[in-house]
């Protein structure tokens, strides 16, 4: 019997909780900070021929976003016929997977009544993989740790042992890894008990019917949602710090009633280090972002994914191809939002936020070389930390806040309990949004240093240190960005640093961009932001006229 409309929709509610909980599961049993408290994770859940048709709430675009297309290339290299019960299949290559090495995909068969129904998938960031690790520094993809093709993780219900002592022994952090694929193959299996428990209670023997009605509603909506852009072609240009050069970043966005195609064409070529992106990861984003202007309220699946193309050409930095090394390539990636607002404010003037700090300060520390010859604390550890996004054209920015990442910001204390550090100092940083009608948020100023009396190492891959997140519709810049060693000279966005015992890494994060002209902020607004101390007098006088009327 086919469901009826409203029995459909019952089905798809309970398909997001059903997601929803698998993401949960992982979660909690993870054991690496940056996932199981700041989320850098997703998970999803797949018809027979690969299509996502629900995501966890839960979660990074440029995890979900990427699954949805790594599951298909998976499908292509292990036959559905030859999957058996408990069988689950593993990568972590940056061009199938989400883009770089630190990130585990996984992908398991779900058997409902002796046969395959679907499929469930998650991934999330493994801390440590060897090599140079998280860091811009490697030159090629072999620099940057360790690469495992697509393989089974997981073998009817038997796990490969031998690849968990392989990863292990090429980490920094090999319990934190062990207990990170657990926690995986755990999601994977919560989503696939929940599932065909699902199937069972509403007497479903194939998922057909659901996935046809999830995929078509949503395409149809977004479809919809596009016809209410203004047809055409637009341009936006980014510049953005880069490593050795600046970088330009280029976009032609062209609308059209069957969709929208982005074209990276005219984007500077790869670098030399690794901040280079995957065609894959820079899709997400970009897609991501056109899909918080256009019909954010249809459910992320297969169907509202559909009508978005996104190209580039082969050896641009937004399409870098193996070996290049790709382990920061978030850095650039996530500044792919404010490159496609960029284009569709030409469209939609009064949709569209201005520029935000955008890429996360995911700041990888561990400890330096000599102290493991000497027998002390080994340790590599992520501070994800996150700026101002930009002002929107009715409301302020949000300060501190993870977009477009979705990666909670590190919590102190659990910072402090996992690595020898000492967070003396976290706090907003007043004036570093951007002035306008809609302020700008605010970034942060965080102080850390050795809680061991050892020194330790920073690997910087930050951006909007040259280059602020700019305002629009005559809103001004928020602050960039800034780093340094106590009292020393600030520090280019990228590199290797060295931090001594004693001493205090001071980091700043950018401030989003201003909306809308600062002559036109309410003066209520501007005394509270006085008040609050967002905002000082100084530039309150300067930048808004406060207290001259």
């Amino acid at each position: 019997m086919t469901p009826d409309i409203t029995m459909l929709h019952v089905m798809w509610n309970r398909l997001l909780s059903v997601v929803e909980e698998q993401g949960q599961a992982l979660i909690r049993a993870a054991f690496s900070p940056i996932v199981r408290e700041c989320g850098d994770i997703s998970a999803g859940i797949f018809d027979l021929r690969g299509r996502m048709l629900a995501q966890a709430v839960t979660g990074t675009p440029g995890h979900i976003n990427t699954m949805a297309e790594a599951v298909k290339t998976l499908l292509t290299l292990f036959p559905v016929e030859a999957m058996e019960p408990g069988d689950i299949y593993v990568t972590n290559d940056p061009w199938i997977a989400s883009g770089h090495l630190n990130d585990f995909l996984l992908l398991m068969p779900v058997f409902h009544e002796d046969h395959v129904i679907g499929f469930t998938s998650c991934t999330s960031h493994l801390v440590d993989l060897g090599g140079k690790g998280m860091g811009p520094e490697g030159t090629d993809i072999f620099d940057e740790g360790l690469r495992v093709p697509p393989c089974k993780l997981v073998n009817a219900g038997e796990i490969n042992a031998l690849l968990v002592d392989i990863v292990k022994a090429n980490s920094r952090e090999p319990i934190a890894n062990e207990g990170d694929i657990y926690a995986l193959i755990a999601c994977c299996e919560t989503g696939s008990a929940r599932l065909s428990g699902m199937m069972a209670e509403f007497g479903l023997d194939h998922l057909d019917p659901l996935a046809d009605h999830i995929i078509e509603t949503s395409r149809r909506g977004t479809l919809a949602a596009i016809a209410e852009v203004p047809q055409g072609v637009y341009r936006n240009r980014l510049m953005v710090d880069g490593y050795e050069n600046d970088i330009e970043l280029f976009a032609t966005l062209k609308v059209e009633a069957e969709g929208i195609t982005l074209d990276f064409e005219g984007t500077s070529g790869c670098s030399r280090y690794g901040i280079n992106v995957p065609l894959n990861y820079a899709t997400a984003y970009s897609v991501f972002a056109m899909r918080c202007i256009i019909g954010p309220e249809i459910p992320n699946n297969a169907g509202s994914l559909d009508p978005f193309r996104v190209v580039g050409p082969e050896g641009c930095i937004l399409n870098a191809v193996a070996p290049a090394p790709v382990a920061m390539r978030h850095t650039l990636g996530q500044m792919t939002p404010d490159l496609v607002f960029g284009c569709l404010h030409q469209a939609l003037p009064d949709r569209v936020p201005a520029e935000g700090a955008s890429a996360m300060y995911d700041l990888p520390l561990r400890n330096a070389p000599e102290v493991a010859r000497e027998g002390g604390d080994v340790f590599a550890i992520e501070f994800v930390h996150n700026g101002g996004t930009g002002a929107r054209p009715a409301k302020d920015g949000l300060s501190a806040t993870a977009y477009p990442s979705g990666v909670l910001g590190s919590q102190v204390e659990i910072s402090e309990s996992v690595a020898p550090v000492l967070i003396k100092r976290r706090e907003l940083r007043p004036d570093s949004g951007g002035a306008g009608r809609m302020r700008g948020g605010l970034g942060q100023h965080i102080e850390v240093e050795s809680a061991n009396g050892n020194p330790f190492l920073l690997f910087l891959s930050v951006e909007r240190v040259k280059y602020p997140a700019m305002g629009r519709a005559g809103g001004q810049a928020g602050m960039p960005g800034r780093i340094r060693v106590g009292d020393g000279e600030d520090l280019p966005s990228k590199g290797e640093v060295r931090v001594e015992a004693g001493e205090t890494l001071i980091f700043e994060t950018p401030g989003g961009g201003g909306f809308g002209p600062p002559s036109e902020r309410a003066r209520d607004a501007v005394a509270r932001d006085v008040e609050d101390r967002v905002v000082s007098a100084h530039v309150a006088r300067a930048s808004y006229g406060w207290g001259s009327e």
